[in-house]
């Protein structure tokens, strides 16, 4: 497994695009974690509704509109990705400030695009 990533704003719902991605993320051998608001899972991937310490995370992919991403600035710059996508309708110049003083890249893109098209 490679750039284990977290998504972050995940659903149970299979009609949501973050639920969408940890199917396509474990399809292409991804490893992956999840944050949400309901505990279940999807793919054999736990989504978590408590915070966890995780000490390798590669990617962090968003799917909370800005407003609600504040609260989360924190835990997310402390995990140290090496990046974080923002997916349509997550866009957010405050908190791209916030990950750009602490050197973490970040890239306005849509994780089932990079996906399909190997750029991942």
């Amino acid at each position: 497994m490679r750039n284990k990533t977290l998504v972050f704003g995940a659903s149970l719902k299979p009609n949501r695009y973050s639920n969408y991605a940890i199917q396509r993320l474990v399809a292409n051998a991804i490893e992956v974690v999840a944050f949400g608001l309901k505990k279940g899972e999807v793919e054999g991937v736990e989504i978590q509704t408590e915070l966890m310490e995780y000490d390798d995370i590669h990617t962090v992919t968003l799917y909370l509109n800005a407003k609600r991403q504040r609260e989360y600035y924190d835990y997310i710059v402390s995990l140290k990705p090496e990046r974080v996508i923002f997916n349509p309708g997550t866009e957010n110049p405050e908190f791209y400030r916030v990950l750009k003083e602490n050197n973490i890249s970040f890239q306005p893109a849509c994780t089932l695009v990079l996906l399909a098209t190997n750029q991942y």
